[in-house]
């Protein structure tokens, strides 16, 4: 499935069915076992994350692509960013803008569209959290590479790691009718992508940073930088 095909389906899913279980999941109601999690790991990333940035942002601009609710556009904010945070689905935008603080409301800039979108500008520094694995490592590398010339810092993201429970859960969803699906996430290895970026020409280094574990969430932090 080509890169717009499946960012229309994402966009789909979370305007649609996957909205409440969204803002639940990322808010301090309770969940169920198994979100519980998930919640956790995505805690815990977002931390990997946001350490692999500098603590002091003042001054810098920085993209939060697939913002989501927003948790991660608050914090880079109050780390004195000024952020522009994106995601594809107006829902979530919406979501994110009325949990936004007050005190920060003038550090943010919301955008409902692409996140990636180049008529977004350059920035200092790129954050990706889950919002890119949906895609195969043709579309990361590309991506990356198309964000490379616009970009002084690092961008840092996450992938699903092949494991063989994502590679079973992958293969299993691929036999549920298409209407029945969420969004499927696409497995990697960090070598797969760098062949990627190799074979496209993409300039710049690729580095593994932790895997994080947490019951049904796993996901492995990376940070591209391009060549200055």
């Amino acid at each position: 499935m080509d890169y717009l095909s499946t960012r229309n389906r994402v966009e789909s899913y979370f305007d649609g069915s996957a909205t409440k279980v969204w803002e639940r999941l990322t808010s301090d109601a309770p969940v169920s076992g198994v979100r519980a999690t998930v919640r956790a790991g995505r805690d815990r990333m977002r931390a990997v994350m946001l350490a692999q940035l500098p603590a002091d942002l003042r001054g810098a601009r920085v993209l939060d692509a697939g913002c989501g609710t927003g948790a991660a556009a608050v914090a880079l904010a109050e780390r004195g960013a000024h952020v522009v945070a994106a995601d594809i689905s107006p829902a979530l935008i919406e979501i994110a803008q009325k949990r936004c603080p007050a005190h920060l409301a003038g550090q943010i800039t919301w955008h409902a569209g692409d996140m990636l979108d180049p008529a977004l500008g350059t920035f200092d520094h790129i954050f990706a959290m889950d919002s890119m694995i949906y895609y195969g490592a043709d579309d990361v590398a590309r991506l990356l590479g198309e964000a490379a010339p616009r970009l002084r810092g690092r961008f840092v993201f996450t992938l699903p790691p092949r494991t063989p429970l994502l590679m079973a859960m992958f293969r299993i969803g691929k036999l549920f009718p298409k209407a029945d699906r969420s969004p499927q996430m696409v497995p990697h290895t960090t070598d797969g992508v760098r062949r990627e970026m190799e074979e496209t020409g993409v300039p710049g280094t690729l580095t593994e940073v932790e895997r994080v574990s947490s019951g049904f969430y796993i996901s492995t932090a990376l940070v591209f930088e391009g060549v200055a």
